[in-house]
């Protein structure tokens, strides 16, 4: 779990009042600024304030947490910070907030006035609603719920993508060749922006000087360009630093490309990189990369947790992925990045003591104080009747007098495997689930049984972190049997995708006749089967 006391602007914090912190962002050229949300829905601002960037409606510097009542009750979604700084806001409702400093228009409300408190950006965004937000030094992006990307501000390298390099002072729609696509992603370096759209390709602009678009060149792009070098892959995540960007696929490689003075790209060299290059091949898949535009560093977090940082790292530069013993990857940035802003607007929970959750999980298949046990394949598995008819409908009704199970020491079950039903009955202590992808098909039809809706999603969550080519149709399958249509559509996607090599597998010709029969016909429908 991350803990925000890392970031020294929180380390004077009572823990009563760290408790009530929902989200939080630290930020500034020197990491001196600091936004938190409460559980609550109240923001709060405190630090040095330079450029009114707190929004507290004057200059001054704050080590109290300040109250934004303008924003009060409001549920961000979506928070950017730029250089000078300047902030970007976004709502639950789609509204957006700016705040901070101006010079450039980047407030988006066509002037240059400084920002001293937060304001609502309407103009050209009248009944769109923002999704999310990113800066770069001193232009903005924002993203609509539509998939549409609109950009202001700074523009002498072209990363607003108007195709022109004069400042833009109100919110703009980036078109050219973004025109017909429907943006899921944004993000910003210093002087060049990214996109990336929904079926997994990456477009960039503005500021090419050391190969940031990745586009086998250092010309810069007055509008958006695809990455071509990307052909092929489907990109789900992608990150931006100073001048560098990371982006990982839906098969959890990574690539990277631009600058590299700092060895930020993880190649082994300080070697600029104009096209994206695959890095940690050698190591397991990744599920999470992280960057931001006001640093130098790198992060990554793969499936079983490990999180590796490189790059300037404390003022060294590390050229190599290098393995911490961090549980995420917002703490390398806490202690190892210059400034140590987040890279991300942080979520996070709290476990200032041993809470009941916490004791729940201490006594799962505990024989001493349990006072029932399933027999699975075998083997017992301990438990407690109270605990399980308040977490479980089903056992609610199974311990009722006129089931037989209700007077049972011992219940036998047949019909899932030890590892499955074990794995649902700690779920029930902790809220957690640690199975692979494979194993969490057997859950899966354990919690469509069981009509345990959280449950079902925390399979699909998983499965989908451990889709790949060999097993995508496996998972497909599955997702149709037991009614997951969210699943479903997931690898369903990925099996277009990747629809060459998943149709060489093993598992595309074991399938049953029908849905081979669907998915071919789905499939042409979506037009993968076209030139």
């Amino acid at each position: 779990m991350v803990d925000v006391t890392k970031w020294p602007l929180f380390s004077l914090m009572e823990p009563q009042e760290l408790s009530t912190i929902r989200r939080a962002c630290v930020f500034g050229t020197s990491a001196n600024e600091a936004i938190y949300i409460t559980s609550d829905d109240e923001v709060y601002v405190f630090g040095l304030n330079c450029s009114n960037c707190l929004g507290t409606g004057d200059s001054q510097s704050t080590i109290v947490p300040k109250k934004l009542d303008f924003l009060s009750g409001r549920k961000v979604v979506s928070l950017s910070y730029g250089s000078g700084p300047h902030i970007l806001l976004a709502t639950e409702d789609g509204e957006l907030f700016a705040w901070g400093h101006n010079g450039y228009s980047q407030l988006g409300n066509g002037t240059t006035n400084q920002g001293v408190a937060p304001v609502l950006v309407s103009a050209n965004l009248l009944n769109k609603k923002v999704t999310e937000v990113a800066c770069g030094s001193h232009h903005s992006i924002a993203l609509t719920d539509t998939g549409e990307v609109y950009a202001w501000g700074y523009n002498n390298c072209g990363q607003v993508g108007s195709g022109s390099t004069a400042n833009q002072p109100t919110p703009r729609r980036v078109s050219s060749c973004l025109q017909n696509k429907v943006a899921v992603s944004i993000v910003c370096g210093q002087t060049s922006s990214l996109a990336v759209v929904d079926n997994g390709e990456v477009y960039g602009w503005g500021y090419n000087g050391n190969g940031q678009l990745g586009l086998g060149n250092n010309g810069n792009q007055l509008t958006p360009c695809r990455l071509v070098a990307l052909q092929g892959l489907c990109v789900q995540q992608i990150v931006s630093g100073y001048a560098h960007a990371l982006a990982l696929t839906d098969e959890g490689l990574l690539y990277a490309w631009g600058a590299n003075t700092y060895g930020q790209l993880g190649t082994g060299t300080k070697s600029n990189q104009l096209s994206p290059v695959q890095i940690m091949t050698e190591k397991e898949r990744i599920v999470e990369i992280a960057a931001c535009h006001s640093t130098h560093t790198s992060a990554a977090k793969t499936q079983s947790g490990q999180v590796y940082m490189w790059g300037q790292c404390r003022g060294q530069s590390i050229v190599l992925p290098h393995l911490t013993h961090f549980t995420c990857t917002d703490d390398v940035f806490a202690c190892f990045a210059t400034p140590s802003v987040m890279w991300r607007l942080l979520s996070m929970d709290h476990d200032d003591f041993l809470t009941v959750a916490q004791s729940l999980k201490k006594e799962f298949d505990n024989p001493e104080t349990a006072d029932l046990k399933f027999c699975v394949d075998g083997k017992y598995i301990y438990v407690h009747k109270a605990v399980l008819k308040i977490r479980c409908e089903h056992f609610r009704s199974m311990f009722q007098s006129h089931w037989n199970e209700d007077m049972k020491e011992v219940i036998e079950i047949d019909q899932f495997s030890y590892s499955v039903y074990r794995s649902f009955l700690e779920f029930l202590y902790t809220d957690n689930v640690e199975l692979p992808p494979e194993d969490a098909i057997g859950l899966l039809d354990l919690a469509t049984s069981y009509c345990e809706n959280r449950l079902k999603r925390l399979c699909q969550h998983i499965i989908k972190r451990g889709i790949t080519v060999e097993n995508a149709f496996t998972l497909l399958s599955a997702a149709v049997r037991y009614d997951a249509e969210d699943l479903e559509e997931f690898c369903f996607k990925f099996c277009v995708n990747h629809l060459t090599e998943v149709t060489q597998t093993a598992a595309f010709w074991q399938i049953d006749g029908n849905l081979l029969k669907d998915f071919i016909c789905r499939a042409s429908r979506w037009g993968a089967f076209k030139n």
